[in-house]
């Protein structure tokens, strides 16, 4: 009998979902202070699930790369507000609270990952506006109105360039131009994240000389781990 009490554990506890992590505050540092500065712009940055989860393996703790509908494309890792130079772009404005289920609903899962919106909330979001549901709101607005190239015809594509990919996303968004666009890749040259500059009307603009990123020659490598990848987004 004890056994089979032990078994029923046992296969209770590899069935039994895993619990969300509680969240914990984010909260400035000397590494990454106050910053009350004037808001130029923004940047939307959109984190290329396919090479995230190829690095994390598999890691079902990972919201991002245990649902195969996130794991495939992009997702949403912020809107920043933008400064008037390196290192200059406001951060940690106001001391913020723990985010609320309801308001973390307002995100509509564009950010799969309740801590990075968490941090999102208090490092960028605290400078925007005093109201989270607000800033998450907005920032899911942002990325649904973006429409995504085919990244799996890019990721074929042979000497694929930094350049070649900004024409592709400005040209699948009618108003962007190449020029608004800037890629982060790892040290291998593995595409990261796409980072989108906006105007203080949210419209695309040219990225600030400040705004970091590859040049335009750069040789750029996809990910897209084995599957077909979300080819296209519509706002």
């Amino acid at each position: 009998m004890r056994m089979l009490w032990a078994l029923l554990i046992l296969g209770w506890a590899v069935a039994a979902p895993a619990q969300p992590r509680p969240l914990y505050p984010d909260l400035p540092s000397a590494e990454q202070p106050v910053r009350r500065v004037r808001t130029t712009g923004y940047t939307l940055a959109l984190s290329w699930a396919p090479e995230r989860c190829h690095r994390r393996g598999a890691d079902d703790s990972d919201p991002t790369c245990a649902d195969p509908r996130t794991a495939a494309g992009f997702t949403l890792h912020g809107l920043w507000p933008d400064g008037d130079g390196p290192n200059r772009w406001p951060q940690y404005c106001h001391p913020v609270g723990l985010l609320t289920p309801r308001e973390m609903a307002a995100g509509g899962g564009a950010t799969p990952s309740p801590q990075l919106m968490q941090h999102e909330w208090a490092k960028h979001g605290s400078c925007m506006t005093d109201d989270p549901a607000r800033y998450l709101r907005e920032e899911a607005r942002l990325f649904r109105a973006v429409r995504v190239p085919d990244m799996g015809a890019l990721a074929r594509r042979r000497e694929l360039t930094a350049e070649q990919v900004a024409r592709a996303f400005a040209a699948a968004n009618p108003g962007m131009r190449p020029g608004a666009v800037r890629l982060n890749l790892n040290r291998r040259g593995w595409l990261e994240e796409v980072w989108l500059c906006l105007g203080l009307d949210k419209r695309a603009r040219p990225c600030p000389a400040s705004q970091g990123g590859v040049a335009g020659g750069e040789a750029v490598r996809i990910e897209t781990g084995g599957r077909r990848v979300t080819a296209y987004r519509r706002g």
